[in-house]
């Protein structure tokens, strides 16, 4: 029993360590001394092991020793878009020996957002080749999936003929978004989004993103043409793909994709501020798609009355059943909300106590 609890606390300090490096370089070893309140030189020993086992590297000497996760595998192949590129026998032949041993949940939550991924650039990019691109380390791994075709945010742009490309990734941050309603559902990206460490995908001069654990999605500068996927995840994560489909799933227990998070800044162009219904209507549409509707004001300082009515009043009252919640809105913006959600219950009250009782007809 004994021999067990030590290499259990050996092995919790060498994951500590794994952990903790890639922010503390130079300073690791302090750090889990002091976490684990064990010596330095005891640091040192699962330091080594750890070099030995090729977990990772040192560079520099004694003080100013800088220590990294070492790559396990580096791999990177590219494909011909044609018809018979299949992305389960991609899988299956390449990306899933290369992953190589790692717990179930987290094979499957790579399946799922590999074959979803490599799917779109091979039926929606209208490139001719794809590029796989996979490295390992002890902690973490990461995959890019880059097309040399139109890029995710024209194509959707073109499609849906939205005026900016800004709206296309709000669309595409809604979920349930396909240009090809017959062969997919457009649960894809969404879904991958939220089961990755992080997620992002760059076209158009754009690059959009998602952090797990946090519900705000968040755009940047792009440079490249194309589309490119990036997706990371914790090799030892519990998370599991079935908990992030049911996050989503409705309550009554259909199973169906019925909640959804819009970031609601992506309806603002440049300066503008959210203040018209024009604005309004590019957060709400669609929208009647799903049962449960977050609308996250991460980002936004303040919302006009239009914008506000338009969302809350108008959409609410020709969509009742709809369940929709503001989420990380300052003081000034739930005010707005509240005013306008007060103005439509005195005019709900006003109506009903104008209306004719049974004596008087």
């Amino acid at each position: 029993m004994w021999p067990m609890r030590v290499r259990e606390r050996g092995e919790d300090i060498r994951r500590f360590i794994l952990d903790h490096v890639e922010k503390h370089p130079n300073d690791v070893s302090r750090l889990a001394s002091e976490h684990f309140k064990i010596t330095r030189q005891a640091v040192n020993k699962h330091m080594r092991r750890l070099i030995c086992e090729k977990s990772l590297t040192e560079t520099g000497e004694t003080r100013k020793r800088i220590y990294k996760l070492a790559s396990l595998l580096e791999w990177r192949k590219v494909y011909d878009i044609v018809p018979d590129l299949e992305e389960y026998v991609v899988w299956d032949n390449d990306v899933s020996p290369i992953l190589g041993t790692l717990p179930e949940n987290v094979r499957d939550i790579w399946h799922y957002g590999f074959t979803e991924m490599l799917n779109n650039a091979k039926d929606h990019s209208g490139g001719t080749l794809v590029s796989i691109r996979l490295s390992k380390t002890a902690v973490t791994t990461e995959m890019m999936i880059a097309d040399n075709g139109i890029g995710i945010f024209k194509k959707i742009q073109q499609a849906f003929n939205l005026p900016d490309q800004r709206y296309a990734i709000l669309e595409l941050a809604k979920g349930k978004l396909t240009t090809d309603p017959s062969r997919h559902t457009g649960e894809g990206v969404f879904f991958s989004s939220r089961m990755f460490d992080h997620f992002s995908i760059g076209a158009d001069q754009t690059w959009f993103g998602h952090k797990f654990g946090d519900d705000s999605d968040w755009i940047m500068e792009w440079g490249n043409a194309g589309t490119a996927v990036f997706m990371d995840l914790s090799n030892h994560t519990s998370r599991t793909s079935v908990k992030i489909f049911d996050q989503y799933a409705s309550p009554d227990g259909d199973y169906g994709f019925n909640k959804t998070v819009v970031p609601v800044k992506l309806a603002q162009y440049g300066n503008d501020k959210l203040i018209s219904r024009s604005q309004a209507k590019r957060v709400v549409a669609r929208l009647e798609l799903f049962k449960k509707i977050l609308l996250d004001f991460t980002g936004v300082p303040t919302i006009g009355q239009a914008f506000a009515d338009e969302i809350f009043r108008v959409f609410a009252n020709e969509y009742p059943s709809l369940e929709i919640t503001p989420i990380h809105a300052n003081s000034e913006v739930l005010r707005m909300i509240g005013r306008v959600k007060n103005e439509k219950l005195a005019n709900e009250t006003t109506v009903t106590d104008s209306s004719p009782s049974r004596e008087e007809t």
